[in-house]
C-alpha cells in the first residue's frame, strides 16, 4: 500500500476532516504523480478535472515530501482558500506540524505610513474611520480581513502601498510594517502560498541577487497553471497610466505637508504635469479604446515628448530637498522611474514588443508588450533547481499538451491528463441548435434569444448566458429584461450591475436566476447544486483579431514561419471552452444542460478539435430535448 493509497482510499486519515470525502482513483493517481515529481525533481504538467480534488492531490504530498515549497495560484480567492482551509485541514489528518505562510501583494496589506498621511489629508471618504480602528487591532493587516468595507472602495489606494511609493527601509514604520512581516514569515515558513505575479516578481528580483522567496526553495506548485503566460505578458512588459502621473502629484502634495513645506509654490510642477497628462489624453482620444501606438494621432508623440517634459522639469524641482524626507526622496525616484519606462516606450530599437495604447473614459495607459514570454518563463523553470509542478483543468487540446509547454517555453516535461469522475452521460446533455445563424450575422444575438427563452423557461432559470462581446451582452440584456421583447419571468442579474462576487451571492440565494456574463465568469466561478443548471455560450471564444496584443503575437508566430490559426488561435479558444463549459458541472450531484449557439462546431472542420475536448456528454440538436431533459430529473418540480 503505498503512502498515497492511505490517504486518498477508504480509510484515508482526511476522511474524518473533510465533509463527503470519497475515495477517487484519479485524486491518488496525481497525488501518485506528484510525490514522484517531488522526490525526482521533475517538470510536470497535469490537467486535472472538476471533482478530481487537485488541490488536495497536490497538497498532500508537498506537505508529506519535507521539502520548501512555494505553492502559486491565480487568484486572491484560491490563496485565502488554500491558507485558510485546506492546507490547515490536511495539517489536522496528517498530524504534523508544518509552517504555512501567505505573501500576497503589498496592495493587499494595510500601510501605517500613508494611513497617517490620508487622516492628516482627509483622504479615504467615508471608510477611512473603519480602517483607522481596524489598524489599532489587525495582527496582519491583511484588507481581506475587513469585509465592511468594499474591496473597490476608494480608501483602498489612499492607505496601501505600491512598489512606486513604498519608502522601504527608510519609512519610519519600517518594523512594524505588515508587508515586511509578511515577508519575514514567508522566507521561514515551509510552505509559501503566493500568486503568479509575486513569483513573477521574486523571480526577477532573484535575477538581481536579491530574491526571498525562490532561492531557498525546493520546489514551486503552480495551480490555475493556465493563467501564467498571460500574467508574465503584463508582468514583463511596460506600462504607464494616467493614474500614475496622478497618483505621483498627489503623494508629492502630501508627502510636501509632512515634511513641512506647504508653500503653493511646490505644487506648480505637479500642476504642469497634470496639464500634460491630461493633454496627452486628449490627444489619445478619450474612450477610443485599446489600439497599437502606429495608429494614434499624429498629435500623440509631441504630447508624450510634452509629458517627459514635464516630468523632469517635476524631478528638477524636488532637487533641492534632495536628502531631507524619505518620502519626498521616494517621489522623485518614482518620477525617474516613470521617466525611465517613457523612454523605453519611446525607444522601438533598443526594446522590441508591441507598442499599444489604452485610452477609456477615466484616463489612458500606454503598454509595452513582449510578442513572446515563453523563453523567459522557460529560464525560469531552468534556473529553479528542484521539482515544478503546473496544474489546471485545462492545460491540454484533446489529448495534447504541446500548445501550453510551448507557452511555458519547457521541453521534455512529464505529462498526465485526468478527467473528471463526474457522471457526464447521465447527467448532462449538449445542445448544438441547428438552426441559427452564423455568428457574424447581425440578427445573430436575437435569434439565440428567441430560440433559447423556451429552454430558460423549461429549465425554471438557474442559467448563466455567457457572451465573447460586452456588445452582444448588453444586447441580450435589453431583449431579456425588464420591458425587453423576451422578457424574462425569473430574475435576472448582469455583468457590471455589480462586483461579481456580490452577483454570484445573489445568483446563489435566487436558485432560478438568470446571469448575463462575458470572460471574468468564464473561470474561477463555483456555483454547486441546482442553482445552476443550464449554461449557454453565445460564440466560440477565438479572440478578437482587432485587438493589438493579439495582431502582434500573430505576426510573431507568421515570421517564425508557424501557423497562427493552428498554433495559437484554435488551442487558446479550445481551452477557453473547456473553462466555460466546465462552470455546469461543479460536484457529483449536479445535473444541467450546456449549450453551444455557434454553428462552426457543425460546419468547420476545427468544429471537430473543440468538441473532442470536452466531457464525454450525450449531443442533441433539438431544444425539445433539451427541454425533456429538465422534465425528466428526479426532484426537479422542487425548484421549478
Amino acid at each position: 500500500m503505498t503512502e498515497y493509497l492511505r490517504f486518498f482510499g477508504a480509510e484515508s486519515p482526511l476522511a474524518g476532516h473533510v465533509d463527503g470525502f470519497a475515495p477517487r482513483a484519479e485524486q491518488q493517481q496525481m497525488a501518485e504523480a506528484v510525490g514522484a515529481a517531488l522526490d525526482g525533481g521533475d517538470t510536470l504538467l497535469v490537467e486535472a478535472g472538476t471533482g478530481i480534488g487537485k488541490t488536495f492531490a497536490y497538497l498532500v504530498p508537498a506537505l508529506l515530501s519535507g521539502q520548501r515549497i512555494v505553492v502559486s495560484t491565480g487568484t486572491r480567492n484560491l490563496q485565502d482558500q488554500l491558507f485558510n482551509r485546506d492546507l490547515p485541514t490536511i495539517t489536522r489528518a496528517i498530524g504534523r506540524p508544518v509552517s504555512v505562510a501567505l505573501l500576497k501583494g503589498r496592495a493587499n496589506y494595510l500601510c501605517l505610513h500613508r494611513l497617517s498621511l490620508a487622516v492628516e489629508q482627509g483622504h479615504g471618504g467615508r471608510w477611512l474611520a473603519a480602517v483607522r480602528k481596524w489598524s489599532g487591532y489587525t495582527s496582519a493587516g491583511d484588507r481581506a480581513e475587513l469585509r465592511e468595507v468594499p474591496e473597490d472602495a476608494s480608501v483602498w489606494p489612499a492607505v496601501t502601498s505600491t512598489v512606486d511609493n513604498c519608502l522601504g527601509s527608510e519609512c519610519s514604520q519600517y518594523e512594524s510594517c505588515f508587508v515586511v512581516q509578511a515577508r519575514r514569515a514567508a522566507q521561514e515558513a515551509d510552505i509559501v502560498v503566493v500568486n503568479h505575479h509575486l513569483l513573477l516578481a521574486d523571480f526577477a528580483l532573484k535575477e538581481e541577487g536579491f530574491g526571498e522567496l525562490l532561492p531557498g526553495a525546493d520546489a514551486c506548485i503552480i495551480d490555475e497553471a493556465h493563467q501564467l503566460p498571460e500574467v508574465a505578458a503584463s508582468f514583463f512588459g511596460v506600462a504607464v497610466s494616467a493614474r500614475q502621473f496622478g497618483s505621483l502629484v498627489r503623494d508629492t502634495t502630501a508627502e510636501l505637508l509632512d515634511a513641512g513645506q506647504p508653500d503653493p509654490e511646490w505644487r506648480r510642477p505637479g500642476d504642469e504635469l497634470e496639464r500634460a497628462v491630461a493633454d496627452l489624453g486628449l490627444a489619445l482620444g478619450q474612450g477610443s479604446g485599446r489600439r497599437g501606438w502606429d495608429e494614434a494621432p499624429r498629435s500623440a508623440p509631441g504630447a508624450l515628448e510634452t509629458v517627459a517634459d514635464s516630468l523632469a522639469a517635476f524631478d528638477a524641482a524636488l532637487e533641492p530637498l534632495a536628502g531631507h524626507h524619505a518620502g519626498l526622496d521616494n517621489c522623485r525616484q518614482r518620477a525617474r522611474e516613470l521617466a525611465a519606462r517613457l523612454e523605453k516606450f519611446s525607444s522601438p530599437d533598443d526594446e522590441p514588443g508591441l507598442r499599444w495604447l489604452d485610452a477609456h473614459r477615466r484616463g489612458f495607459s500606454l503598454h509595452l508588450t513582449p510578442f513572446d514570454v515563453s523563453e523567459r518563463l522557460g529560464d525560469l523553470v531552468d534556473r529553479q533547481d528542484g521539482a515544478w509542478i503546473f496544474t489546471s483543468a485545462t492545460l491540454a487540446v484533446g489529448e495534447d499538451f504541446s500548445h501550453f509547454e510551448g507557452r511555458l517555453g519547457v521541453e521534455s516535461a512529464r505529462t498526465l491528463k485526468l478527467d473528471s469522475p463526474f457522471d457526464f452521460e447521465r447527467n448532462t446533455l449538449l445542445l448544438l441548435p441547428n438552426d441559427l445563424p452564423m455568428p457574424n450575422d447581425p440578427g445573430f444575438t436575437r435569434r439565440l434569444c428567441t430560440e433559447l427563452k423556451p429552454l430558460v423557461d423549461a429549465a425554471a432559470g438557474g442559467a448563466f448566458l455567457l457572451f465573447t462581446s460586452y456588445r452582444a451582452l448588453h444586447e441580450a440584456a435589453a431583449l431579456l429584461g425588464a420591458g425587453g421583447e423576451f422578457e424574462l419571468a425569473h430574475p435576472l442579474f448582469v455583468q457590471g450591475q455589480g462586483p461579481r462576487e456580490a452577483l454570484l451571492e445573489q445568483f446563489r440565494e435566487h436558485g432560478d436566476a438568470v446571469l448575463l456574463g462575458t470572460s471574468s465568469f468564464w473561470e474561477g466561478v463555483d456555483v454547486r447544486g441546482t442553482a445552476l443548471r443550464l449554461v449557454i455560450i453565445d460564440k466560440l471564444p477565438f479572440a478578437s483579431p482587432g485587438d493589438p496584443v493579439m495582431q502582434a503575437r500573430l505576426e510573431a508566430i507568421r515570421r517564425s514561419g508557424g501557423n497562427p490559426f493552428a498554433d495559437y488561435q484554435l488551442p487558446q479558444a479550445v481551452l477557453s471552452l473547456k473553462q466555460g463549459v466546465g462552470r455546469l458541472i461543479r460536484d457529483h450531484d449536479d445535473y444541467g444542460v450546456a449549450v453551444l449557439c455557434d454553428p462552426r462546431l457543425r460546419s468547420r472542420s476545427y468544429g471537430r478539435v473543440f468538441l473532442r475536448s470536452l466531457p464525454p456528454m450525450p449531443v442533441t440538436d433539438s431544444v425539445a430535448d433539451a427541454c425533456e431533459f429538465f422534465a425528466d430529473r428526479p426532484g426537479f418540480e422542487l425548484h421549478a
